[in-house]
């Protein structure tokens, strides 16, 4: 699976926020956009909000391809209801995710790394797909060969991030439960989506 390897500072500094939760934040050193001169910033159009909207989403998410929030779009229309409330449970329950919002690494993208190389667990049982969807009842762990892991210590002792109320950690921090459905307002997004107005970007797209 692709994994993102850009300028994540870069993508900082476009949403003016420290969207991937860096110890250093980069809008210290550097507040205005990228670009030449600083990017001065227009008044964008409706497609240019649905697509920034877009865009945001992705990146909180660990910068996820154009493909994979189209696949999560779908399944989230197949469902009746709130469409929008769907594609914010998909995207939140990804297992990359989950294992981010319970501190077993300090960052989304180490988040993937842990579970593509093996080293966490639903269940009990090893599974290495990023997108694996977790669902309410469902404990994740670090394998127990793997806790010892420098990573994952430092996430552990150092990263102060508070844990959804829809999330539930053990005492030896290794080992989680997904307890409920996580709904739109309880999901800590480090920077504001309208998630409504990306489901209608993508409308036109699928």
């Amino acid at each position: 699976m692709a994994r993102y390897r850009g300028p994540k500072n870069r993508v900082a500094r476009r949403f003016a926020a420290n969207i991937f939760g860096k110890a250093r934040n980069p809008l210290l050193h550097k507040q205005h956009p990228p670009g030449m001169h600083g990017a001065k910033r227009k008044k964008k159009s409706d497609f240019g909000l649905q697509l920034e909207e877009r865009q945001k989403l992705k990146a909180v998410y660990g910068m996820l391809s154009q493909k994979q929030l189209v696949n999560a779009y779908k399944k989230a229309l197949k469902i009746k209801g709130n469409t929008a409330e769907f594609l914010n449970e998909f995207l939140e329950c990804r297992l990359d995710n989950i294992v981010y919002r319970l501190r077993f690494s300090s960052s989304i993208f180490g988040a993937q790394q842990l579970v593509s190389h093996g080293h966490i667990q639903v269940d009990g049982k090893k599974v290495d797909r990023r997108s694996f969807v977790v669902r309410p009842g469902m404990v994740v762990s670090i394998k127990p060969a793997s806790r010892q892991m420098k990573a994952v210590q430092l996430a552990q002792e150092y990263t102060s991030r508070d844990i959804p109320e829809y999330l539930l950690l053990e005492d030896d921090k290794s080992i989680g439960k997904l307890v409920s459905t996580p709904k739109m307002d309880q999901v800590p997004h480090p920077i504001q989506i309208n998630i409504p107005l990306v489901c209608e970007s993508l409308s036109h797209s699928t």
